[in-house]
């Protein structure tokens, strides 16, 4: 338990560990970490990260392997924060190709899954984040030919911006506007999160986030910054 105000566990077992690069050119990085049993988690993984960057932007590639003998209960999600400009995010026009969210209680806990036509938002056209807060995780993204949803981000006038895309293994993403950061980073940037399971999904959806032993689990995203 790391969120000790509403009791709960957060941001993952391997967000203060030491990775190591195993390989590395100008455009690209490698690097693995194992994460060894543990109370509370006695299960034995071991992860790759690949970062490559191109002309077209940066593309994440997160792989877990179970070498243990034991199926293992396994999400992943990263974290990345996006600002298309100065001043907070009120201005900022999102889109999210998503047609469900994720309805939660006062920890922030899932309780239903619920369309985003039947709340405030449905950011399935762009438009202004204005004084909403977001702190909500979405799935049931709309996909393109080459199997990707892209979430976007664009400065008020829509003529440049920054888009995140979910491939291979990202089925939800949560989309947070930073109201509980300290000043002066709250409401300046949007994490846009790709994950591979919804919150609570080890209590909510055992079977969603069942890794067998020597099975891979592979979550694939990217960022590409336009110019319209």
């Amino acid at each position: 338990m790391n969120e000790v105000e509403h009791a709960n566990a957060i941001h993952g077992l391997l967000r203060w560990t030491s990775w190591q690069p195993v390989e590395q050119t100008d455009g690209r990085v490698v690097l693995t970490t194992t994460l060894w049993p543990q109370p509370g988690y006695p299960f034995h993984l071991v992860a790759r990260a690949e970062y490559a960057l191109d002309r077209q932007g940066l593309t994440v590639t997160l792989t877990a392997r179970n070498v243990g003998d034991a199926p293992a209960p396994y999400g992943v999600g990263q974290h990345p924060y996006l600002a298309v400009g100065p001043g907070t995010v009120d201005d900022t026009l999102l889109t999210v190709p998503a047609r469900t969210w994720l309805r939660t209680d006062d920890r922030g806990l899932p309780v239903a899954t619920e369309a985003v036509s039947q709340a405030s938002n449905d950011f399935g056209a762009p438009r202004p984040i204005g004084p909403l807060r977001l702190d909500t995780a979405f799935t049931d993204l709309r996909r393109s030919a080459d199997g990707r949803a892209v979430v976007r981000l664009s400065e008020p006038s829509g003529a440049y911006g920054t888009d995140l895309w979910l491939g291979q293994g990202a089925d939800f993403v949560q989309v947070y506007t930073g109201d509980t950061l300290a000043e002066p980073y709250r409401r300046r940037s949007v994490a846009v999160e790709p994950m591979s399971c919804g919150p609570d999904a080890f209590r909510r959806d055992p079977a969603q986030v069942r890794l067998e032993p020597g099975a891979r689990h592979t979550l694939r995203w990217g960022l590409a910054p336009w110019r319209g």
